[in-house]
């Protein structure tokens, strides 16, 4: 199968690039090389390499900068994917795009979590933006599958966690506070990419969520990748309110994967089991390139 990759130099594409090139012809363009909010760019590479799938691992995701970087994000989450849709559609290609739990607002209650057809309404212009690439899409192209994810981590790329570990190195005992009233899950790309690799045949069009299951706080994740990372660290739980952020977040970050596994596509475990294997895989590579950062 011909597959063109997005934003193939990011966590999830780089993860992306190396599963699915094992059984398939796969073109991999970072930002750079393929600048999806440019339609002449977009159709020179549709035409030359014909892909039968595209998949849209291109955003920009510099949450709190979009507030300022309107149009720049505006540009990548919504332009971007309406060029792709418009230009797969003529191509015959399918198109499978990655979106965020941002796209809702996050005031559902805590023990309850968001299922696709779940009103949506975004905080900040990242969600916005993001948003408005789905709607893009649902209008333009009649063979799509958007996939709704959060909190990623991956072993390319800048996250979460390695921050987390890079402030824990610096000085273990420097009290750290760590926002403890936002849930989410947080995925692996890895796991990700192996759930895009099972959707490439999969009859399902239309919005699905695809995240790790179970969920906790971004207070109580960095503890648990840090203790399974066996490194000191000294983190205080604070709230939202005590860590101001330029984009309102939602408190509720919690995604049911209901499609896929409505379907019998899902294959994600737990946030914590992808964590260990995480460490298990590149724990030496996380502390060498956290060293040197």
């Amino acid at each position: 199968m011909r597959i063109l990759i997005t934003g193939g130099s990011g966590q999830l594409g780089q993860d992306l690039s190396t599963l699915l090139a094992k059984k398939h012809e796969v073109t991999s363009c970072s930002s750079s090389e393929l600048d999806i909010g440019n339609r002449k760019m977009v159709e020179k590479v549709l035409t030359a390499r014909q892909p039968e799938i595209v998949i849209n691992c291109a955003a920009y995701t510099a949450v709190d900068n979009c507030e300022t970087e309107k149009e720049l994000a505006w540009r990548v989450n919504a332009l971007g994917p309406e060029i792709l849709a418009e230009t797969t559609a003529g191509a015959g290609s399918r198109l499978i795009h990655i979106s965020t739990d941002y796209v809702f607002d996050g005031k559902k209650p805590i023990n309850t979590s968001y299922i696709e057809s779940d009103l949506v309404q975004p905080l900040s212009e990242y969600g916005k933006s993001k948003l408005a690439g789905e709607d893009a899409i649902t209008q333009f192209s009649p063979d799509f599958l958007i996939l709704r994810t959060a909190w990623l981590y991956g072993h390319g790329g800048n996250n979460f966690l390695k921050t987390m570990l890079r402030l824990a190195l610096a000085d273990p005992a420097q009290e750290r506070k760590v926002v403890n009233d936002q849930y989410g899950s947080l995925t692996w790309t890895a796991s990700l990419a192996r759930q895009i690799e099972v959707t490439l045949d999969a009859d399902i069009i239309g919005i699905a969520h695809a995240t790790a299951e179970g969920s906790c706080t971004w207070y109580e994740g960095a503890c648990y990748f840090l203790d399974a990372m066996d490194v000191p660290y000294t983190l205080a739980p604070c709230s939202t309110e005590e860590y101001p952020t330029p984009a309102h977040r939602p408190a509720n970050s919690i995604l049911e994967n209901k499609r896929l596994k409505e379907a019998g596509l899902s294959v994600f475990t737990s946030w914590q089991e992808d964590i260990d294997s995480y460490v298990k895989l590149y724990r030496r590579q996380l502390l060498d390139e956290a060293d040197n950062s």
